[in-house]
């Protein structure tokens, strides 16, 4: 089932997932797969609408940072997975139920010092090269054919937590960290390519809010960079976007992407708190989750007149049921999964289901 954006109807709780482990990363894979990593150097597989383990990985070593899944057709069953200073690659049509380090397809060492981890990673649409980011600052890029890494010239000065490729740009990335800025790389020079500095927002009511450190980013399939920040903004890159041309009708790219342009973003402010993950669905329908559990569906839309202005509206919000913080969401048709822990301490997932229809009461609990 797809999310279109006239799902109106707020999601309803489907299920409740209970894990030991903190839950720190979640994926979905186009076979309908769901990735669960945890602080313990585990992941656990799902297929919604079932809440049994499918399959499992176990003794990484380290948490798991970032999960990468293959949307790539005939090898769909394939994960990257960051887990402390390497990452790794599994098969998951693999026949065993626990597969563990011994099985991993590749073992790739990323990190320049023991003390550098690794945040999130990020595959291009080819699936040829596979974008890093760790607690230095570090930007890099793993040739997944020759297994070649090279690192960005310029780094963040502070943790770098995300990154994403451009969509049709397959030779540049975009970062995001806790230095409050974006940065927009080439990555055949290794160089920056422009740049976005977020500015603190002015105190609420005499409460210092916190810095604007970039903790999410994600990018519509037309171009519009989103990131969230510590600071509870929503920010809108829309200088990149593909728009049809007013001649052919047809989305025109245009020779340089400029999303981080300062006079073609618009900032929202829509918590009180850190904006921890965010997802396109379509290029008009973004998700937000925060670090306390509020998710909410925004519309993207421009404004009636010449300016050319982005605009946000609410369509639903909702707020998570069991957990106390939330760490990593993953959005994607027609479900929405939240994992965190709960106020004891302990693991969750909340698997939520979007449809047009009277919400369920009660939602299992599985544990």
């Amino acid at each position: 089932m797809a999310i279109s954006s006239d799902a109106t109807t707020a999601p309803f709780l489907q299920n409740i997932l209970r894990v030991p482990p903190h839950v720190t990363a979640m994926s979905h894979a186009s076979s309908n797969y769901l990735y669960a990593g945890s602080g313990d150097g585990s992941v656990r597989i799902y297929r919604p609408p079932e809440i049994k383990v499918v399959k499992a990985i176990r003794g990484l070593g380290a948490e798991i940072s970032s999960i990468a899944c293959s949307k790539k057709k005939g090898s769909e069953l394939g994960v990257w997975l960051a887990c402390g200073r390497r990452i790794l690659s599994f098969d998951i049509a693999n026949p065993k139920m626990i597969l563990s380090v011994v099985d991993a397809s590749n073992t790739l060492d990323l990190a320049e010092d023991d003390e550098d981890l690794l945040n999130q990673i990020a595959l291009d649409s080819n699936e040829k090269r596979l974008a890093f980011s760790t607690d230095s600052g570090t930007v890099g890029i793993v040739d997944l054919t020759t297994k070649k890494i090279s690192r960005m010239k310029l780094q963040h000065n502070n943790i770098c937590g995300s990154v994403a490729f451009i969509p049709d740009r397959p030779g540049e990335i975009v970062s995001g960290g806790y230095d409050s800025a974006l940065l927009h790389f080439d990555l055949n020079q290794g160089t920056v390519l422009s740049r976005f500095d977020f500015a603190a927002l002015p105190p609420s009511s005499g409460v210092s809010l916190s810095p604007p450190f970039v903790l999410a980013i994600d990018m519509s399939t037309t171009g519009i960079l989103a990131a969230g920040t510590a600071d509870g903004q929503l920010w809108l890159g829309a200088g990149g976007e593909k728009r049809p041309s007013a001649v052919s009708g047809k989305k025109k790219r245009s020779r340089k992407w400029e999303g981080l342009r300062g006079d073609l973003s618009f900032a929202f402010k829509i918590a009180e708190g850190p904006v921890v993950d965010l997802a396109f669905l379509n290029p008009t329908t973004l998700i937000t989750c925060t670090l306390l559990g509020t998710i909410t569906q925004h519309m993207i839309s421009r404004a009636g007149d010449d300016s050319g202005t982005l605009t946000i509206e609410t369509v639903w919000t909702t707020s998570a049921m069991g957990l106390a913080k939330v760490n990593a969401m993953a959005a994607y048709s027609g479900w929405i999964t939240i994992g965190g822990f709960d106020k004891q301490g302990k693991g969750l997932v909340e698997m939520w289901r979007i449809e047009h229809e009277e919400n369920p009461t009660d939602a299992p609990v599985a544990g």
